[in-house]
């Protein structure tokens, strides 16, 4: 049948996979003949027309064509497909690449899913591997049709499940995802696409990429989706997150991918009673209790949401600016507190929970925030409660595993992409997770003139020029430093992992004046103590396996069993390597060599070579705090890193 559209007729259909994979054959079915035309809609090039004879045609995809989200436009027999209206009449796909390892839907009917074709490539992949939200756009599709929708979200008579076999299921009328997908070619990015039912369908689809992004608006995701992802990026995989509302809803997959399901409701969820963790509610909801926060670092609970005549608001509001020195900011010309954005915030947002700590805002983690959480740029929303719901957007990044995690926190980020700062920050993400080699030093604070630092019990502490002992949390937000006491003689500043042989967990120094200190490590005005000599000309301290290494004039590295504290009896074991600065990570000793490099060697009281392991960043102390190295000094900021892999221990 057909259906009247003015002076043409459109004709009903759909894809019978979301993804199929270039060189391979995708199954449509119409509501009769037709006229059809595909359209790469990343691009707006017509790929193709044909004919189409009855109920089912098949589109035979050319190995040639890139990976890249297509649309195909259905009209009656002699009528001209209207390709810039969706509607019935689209089936949207995407096309993966043709060596991608997924299996192609005509191979396997478990790979459908309701819309459109998207290509990955395969031998050498890209970098870049965008996911496709399918389930968000099928789960709006036919909103408010009793029976047939899984909209709205709190009507009785919405459907708990709805198919993928049926017309619709393309993009909303916002078009969400469009604006990014454009400028990544535009940016010329080498990308590929997946519809985001293959990350549960087919997770190998991941390999070989260095960073998924999932853009707009991807609410509903399944468990095996959530695993995919996040053991992606616990493998060193990164994520970028250009979107907002995202794993919001939990969704089941049934009838081999073709059928997805979301009772909202755990009452009335059979799962229930079968495999609660299962069970169709929000992600953060019981008796599921797995919040998306530990995948995205945020969450719809705490961000906004401005819907039907309120979404005008959303080109009034802007980001804020609270960490301009991150290398997210590189290249903006932000200083903290300043304005960006404008534009890019709705009609959903996402954020975390975070307190102030003098002015600077640091995740609390109350909400399922993973610790190493960075809160880069923030935006009040409160007043958005008149609108749908109040709340804030909180854009971030942090660690999972060997890998990274980048938040825009807004559905509308891709709409914004026409502001010069929204592009140099989305390019500054794409570039850094896109690199072949691991990341170095990261910006952690701001420069504070520090001539020795050292972490003890969750803490980073530091002596200035002014020989002020600060204090402030070890982590990568830039949290201020505090004055806690004096050390006005300290040269450099140590601690032990653990108290062990005599040696107190606490606050050891070396001073001018060739003695060896020690201070609780408490947060307010306490004394230093005397303890012994130390080495002629020392100015370095590191403490490790029970014993204390001091480097000293003369490159000369010397060694005290922490037994023997209290008669100093320090003794020469070699020489130091050059350094001006020592500490303890993994049971290796680490230096600051006066060329700017990092080299260690293992914390043996004899002689042994220094191996040269990165540059120091400019930095003239060196710290050790959960399993990264930490520096800074004089017009330097505070920075951190990872030690690269492959030191031997001997």
């Amino acid at each position: 049948m057909t259906v009247a559209d003015g002076p043409a007729a459109t004709v009903q259909a759909y894809a019978r996979a979301t993804s199929v994979a270039a060189g391979g054959a995708l199954p449509f079915v119409t509501t009769g003949a037709a006229t059809v035309v595909v359209t790469d809609a990343v691009t707006g090039l017509v790929m193709c027309r044909d004919t189409v004879d009855g109920p089912a045609w098949t589109l035979r995809v050319p190995s040639s064509w890139p990976s890249s989200l297509y649309r195909a436009t259905f009209a009656a027999p002699g009528a001209l497909p209207r390709i810039n209206a969706a509607g019935d009449d689209e089936a949207w796909f995407v096309v993966r690449s043709a060596a991608s390892p997924a299996v192609s839907p005509a191979a396997s009917p478990a790979s459908s899913s309701v819309a459109s074709p998207v290509a990955s490539s395969a031998v050498a992949k890209a970098p870049i591997l965008v996911s496709v939200p399918f389930s968000t756009w099928q789960a709006y599709n036919r909103a408010g049709v009793p029976g047939e929708g899984l909209y709205y979200a709190e009507e009785p008579t919405r459907a708990p499940a709805v198919s993928f076999d049926r017309p619709g299921g393309g993009p909303p009328p916002e078009r969400w995802e469009e604006p990014l997908l454009r400028w990544l070619r535009a940016a010329r990015y080498e990308v590929e696409f997946c519809s985001n039912l293959d990350l549960h369908l087919d997770p190998t689809v991941l390999d070989g990429h260095r960073t998924l992004v999932v853009c707009a608006h991807d609410e509903y995701w399944t468990w095996e989706q959530r695993d995919a992802v996040e053991g992606f990026v616990r493998r060193g995989g990164n994520l970028a997150v250009f979107g907002a509302n995202t794993a919001w809803w939990q969704m089941r997959l049934e009838d081999e991918g073709r059928t997805m399901v979301c009772h909202r409701d755990a009452m009335t969820d059979p799962m229930s009673t079968v495999d609660p963790g299962r069970v169709t509610v929000e992600w953060s909801s019981a008796p599921v209790n797995r919040p998306e926060n530990a995948m995205t670092g945020v969450s719809f609970r705490r961000g906004a949401g401005a819907w039907g005549d309120g979404m005008a608001v959303i080109g009034l509001e802007a980001f804020t600016a609270s960490f301009a020195d991150h290398w997210v900011f590189d290249g903006t010309g932000l200083s903290d507190g300043d304005k960006f954005g404008q534009g890019t915030l709705g009609y959903e947002t996402d954020a975390a929970d975070f307190t102030e700590v003098c002015g600077v805002p640091r995740a609390t983690g109350r909400d399922g925030t993973p610790p190493s959480f960075v809160v880069l740029a923030t935006a009040d929303l409160r007043h958005w409660r008149r609108y749908g719901q109040g709340g804030a957007a909180t854009m971030g990044v942090f660690e999972l595993g060997a890998g990274t995690v980048f938040t825009a926190a807004t559905v509308n980020w891709g709409k914004g992409l026409t502001d010069p700062v929204v592009d140099r920050i989305t390019r500054n993400v794409l570039d850094r997770f896109s690199a072949p080699a691991p990341a170095g030093w990261t910006v952690i604070g701001p420069p504070a003139e520090l001539h020795a630092l050292t972490a003890c019990g969750g803490v980073l502490y530091a002596v200035n020029a002014d020989g002020a002992l600060l204090a402030r949390e070890a982590c990568g937000q830039n949290l201020p430093w505090q004055r806690i006491g004096d050390a006005p003689d300290v040269l450099c500043l140590s601690s032990p992992r653990e108290a062990a042989g005599g040696m107190r967990q606490g606050l050891w120094a070396l001073t001018t004046t060739g003695r060896l200190i020690y201070r609780d490590p408490a947060l307010d005005a306490v004394a230093w103590t005397d303890v012994t000599d130390a080495p002629p000309g020392a100015r370095g301290l590191a403490l490790c396996d029970a014993g204390l290494f001091a480097a000293a004039r003369g490159d000369t590295l010397w060694y005290l069993p922490a037994l023997e504290l209290e008669a100093g009896a320090w003794r020469q074991i070699g020489t130091a390597g050059g350094s001006v600065a020592l500490t303890t990570l993994g049971g290796r000793l680490y230096a600051i060599t006066g060329d700017d490099r990092i080299a260690a060697r293992p914390p043996v009281p004899r002689p042994h070579a220094f191996t040269d392991v990165c540059d120091a960043g400019a930095g003239r102390t060196l710290a050790a705090h959960a399993g990264r190295l930490l520096t800074a000094g004089p017009g330097t900021p505070l920075r951190h890193r990872l030690p690269p892999p492959g030191l031997t221990s001997t």
